[in-house]
């Protein structure tokens, strides 16, 4: 029987359902439906709070962008709101949590701004504490004729928030506050140009960062220096076989192990499976098929077992076995149609 609480985030109208509840079973890899919400526009990127049974979506839409909140039966997964907050822009597209899940970050694409919500015992947003503006512009005509915050990252000791701005090719840096819900201007470094960062993901043991590019379609590994909050480009490859055209680079995801990073290819429809050496150092381990169209968000089980990727193009959530050996992932396992799926979360151990 499925005993995971699986939530999926999609690109919906406000009277559809945009938020899909599955249970998961590890053993088997079945995903169940449990129970949909609608009423919201867009609820395109989910994160969990780590400590009680509370949900958080973003509503990106152009223009007045909103954060939800919702507490959760922990049992059904059935949704209760319990409010909203401004996103601080136009298309937010991106929420991370401290690990207290007391700061809760947003990401606008479209106006490529920053904003920091508090967050009450009950999981209630509160009202802004920050907001931030990028400025500038990157080389590709179309796609940086301005910033592009796209994804933000807490550092592993929570001094620091990490932003990817897909706009400038750059990785902000802030100083966080974590009393009164801060960003300081620290510092940046800079991607490739055109690169375009999107996501961005930490190792669990090392200090080293992974971003995802999705113009150049590349992953870089940067040295992270704790102490100072500074980085360094220490590698790049590509995600994509030899000569693939057509595609763009979503999102990225690091074993808790800290043996592999995974990304994913928007039009080449595949996993790009990267070794992780003993230095932090990639080597391209497979490519392999994505069991869909689209796939912008996917996420690890709890157990390591299995990849769960939400298609946006063929409207899916499927999951592929994690394997051991020189194969890496595996053929699909389940499939669950969810129309627009953009972003898959695993509800934490109870």
């Amino acid at each position: 029987m499925p005993n995971q609480l699986i939530f999926v985030g999609s690109y919906a109208e406000a009277n559809q359902p945009g938020i899909h509840v599955f249970g998961f079973g590890a053993d088997v890899g079945a995903l169940q439906p449990r129970t949909t919400y609608g009423g919201i526009a867009n609820p395109s990127f989910l994160i969990l709070h780590p400590k009680i049974c509370c949900l958080y979506a973003v509503s990106e839409v152009k223009g007045d962008g909103s954060v939800y909140a919702f507490r959760f039966d922990c049992q059904s997964g059935a949704l209760e709101p319990i409010n909203r907050q401004p996103s601080g822009g136009s298309a937010p597209c991106h929420l991370v949590l401290d690990e207290s899940g007391s700061w809760l970050i947003v990401s606008n694409y479209f106006s490529g701004t920053v904003q920091v919500l508090p967050l009450a015992d009950d999981g209630a947003l509160g009202e802004p504490t920050h907001l931030v503006q990028h400025h500038g512009q990157g080389v590709h005509p179309e796609r940086q004729e301005r910033p592009h915050a796209h994804a933000a990252a807490f550092a592993p000791d929570g001094r620091f928030i990490l932003v990817a701005d897909l706009g400038i090719d750059q990785i902000v840096i802030y100083a966080f506050n974590a009393v009164e819900g801060k960003l300081g201007t620290h510092s940046s470094a800079p991607a490739q140009l055109g690169a375009g960062p999107r996501h961005l993901a930490f190792h669990p043991g090392r200090p080293n960062l992974y971003v995802v590019n999705e113009l150049n379609n590349t992953i870089s590994l940067y040295g992270y220096d704790a102490v100072n909050g500074g980085l360094h480009e220490l590698q790049s490859l590509t995600t994509l076989p030899h000569c693939v055209q057509n595609n763009r680079a979503a999102d990225i995801h690091v074993e808790p192990t800290g043996t592999r990073v995974y990304v994913s290819n928007r039009g080449h429809n595949s996993i790009a499976v990267f070794d992780i050496a003993a230095d932090g150092t990639l080597a391209l381990a497979a490519i392999q098929p994505c069991g869909g169209r689209g796939p912008r968000n996917f996420a690890l089980s709890l157990d390591g077992r299995s990849m769960l990727i939400a298609n946006e193009q063929s409207g899916d959530v499927v999951v592929l076995p994690i394997l051991g050996d020189a194969a890496t992932l595996g053929k699909p396992m389940a499939r669950a149609l969810v129309p627009g799926a953009s972003c898959v979360q695993f509800a934490p151990s109870p």
